[in-house]
């Protein structure tokens, strides 16, 4: 299920674009929403908001972040029968990446054990990333996010 808003905030020159998509947590669901992001996120180019700007850079990192939380939780937070969530917010400046799965238990470890042949993802996240972290999710659940600046965006002035 894809779902795109665009709301006006309470700052008149601010305005919030949206994407909602809801995928199965395997590979296949993982790889299939992350194309969705591109997509949209290439779009929203053609939005007023966003100025030309280095957008090559700012989709292809991006592009990393939410390869990277889709595929984790796809492995990492698998419940069977429950489909995992992938939000993306554009705001004047700034694009916000959500990821909730269903799986509250296996929070992501921030830096992994040197013996360890995986975990090491969020260690690229934490790199791309200008802020990211981790929250609970109502009723049993989490989400990791991660926002970066997105440098072709701008307020209209």
């Amino acid at each position: 299920m894809i779902q795109q808003t665009v709301t006006v905030t309470g700052e008149p020159t601010a305005t919030a674009h949206h994407f909602r998509l809801t995928f199965p947590t395997s590979r296949h669901g993982a790889h299939t929403a992350r194309h969705a992001a591109e997509r949209w996120l290439a779009d929203q180019r053609d939005c007023p908001e966003v100025a030309a700007g280095d957008e090559g850079e700012a989709t292809a990192t991006a592009s990393l972040l939410i390869a990277e939380l889709t595929a984790n939780a796809a492995l990492h937070g698998r419940v069977r029968g429950r489909h995992a969530r992938l939000a993306l917010t554009l705001t004047a400046g700034t694009l916000r990446i959500e990821v909730t799965d269903a799986r509250g238990d296996r929070l992501p470890a921030p830096t992994p054990d040197a013996d360890d042949e995986s975990g090491r993802g969020l260690l690229l996240v934490a790199s791309l990333a200008d802020t990211w972290g981790c929250e609970p999710f109502h009723p049993g659940g989490k989400t990791v996010w991660a926002e970066c600046v997105w440098r072709g965006a701008t307020t209209r002035q």
